[in-house]
């Protein structure tokens, strides 16, 4: 009888409180509580934002928030609503497009959110990145998923492929199909030859030396240290240059494999 009386008391108070007394509330156990918040005149943007910040709200209530605010909520409850990780993934959706390009990232990368409201925050960001400034561009590769970089390096500029090989996300299934793909030059092409994280990788030394954009220095430096098989496979490509062919043919005599 008594938790009932005190159950009872709580959800009247949740109905006509105001001042610090809402602040309290919003750490009510209590789903029914909280549902009785919302229909608090007095219970406003901060009162939202404080309770947006627990982690344990049911599915239900976060839906109930979304109803109340929308179409007048201010950014930083949006912001807060699609952080919150319980909050439905339609909703999430929904306010992605109403949020700034790093707060996007930060529900890519910090912790918290969940596995769903990452790659839809991902998906975000890859659909603006052909509008993003060069600069903006820079600060997303130093900080970004390895689905974004794997997007980003694609622009090719040497600035934006150093930010994006300095970045420990970087997959090396990006820097591959970057060579491959037709806008890697010289420039950009011995950026990932010299990086030291990046140089030993075998199938990263055959795709730079299968592309006819490479400089002579790399196949200088690395022929004698090629295996003959690659070697050979090296000088059956069909898309290298007269002088990058001619290098390989003179590595192969010196071997006795020509």
């Amino acid at each position: 009888m008594g938790d009932e009386r005190d159950k009872a008391s709580r959800l009247l108070r949740a109905l006509r409180a105001d001042g610090d007394e809402l602040f309290q509330l919003v750490r009510d156990s209590d789903p029914e509580v909280l549902f009785n918040l919302l229909k608090n005149p007095g219970f406003g943007e901060e009162h939202l934002l404080v309770l947006l910040k627990r982690h344990d709200l049911p599915e239900g209530l976060l839906k109930a928030i979304d109803q109340r605010i929308r179409g007048q909520a201010g950014h930083r409850l949006q912001l807060a609503l699609a952080r919150n990780p319980n909050t439905p993934a339609a909703t999430v959706l929904r306010l992605l497009p109403h949020l700034y390009l790093f707060e996007l990232l930060d529900l890519c990368t910090l912790p918290g959110p969940t596995p769903d409201q990452r790659l839809a925050a991902e998906r975000q960001i890859i659909l603006r990145l052909p509008g993003e400034e060069l600069g903006n561009k820079l600060s997303l590769a130093r900080r970004a998923t390895s689905a974004i970089l794997q997007i980003l390096i694609r622009d090719g500029d040497p600035r934006l492929v150093q930010a994006c090989l300095d970045n420990p996300r970087l997959k090396e299934v990006a820097l591959l199909q970057f060579l491959r793909s037709g806008k890697a030059n010289a420039e950009s092409i011995s950026q990932i030859a010299r990086h030291p994280r990046w140089q030993q990788h075998r199938q990263l030394r055959l795709a730079i030396l299968k592309s006819p954009k490479t400089p002579a220095i790399w196949y200088t430096l690395w022929l004698p240290r090629l295996k003959s098989g690659d070697l050979r496979a090296l000088a059956a490509q069909r898309s290298l240059q007269v002088r990058q062919r001619e290098m390989v043919r003179t590595e192969m005599k010196k071997r006795g494999l020509a």
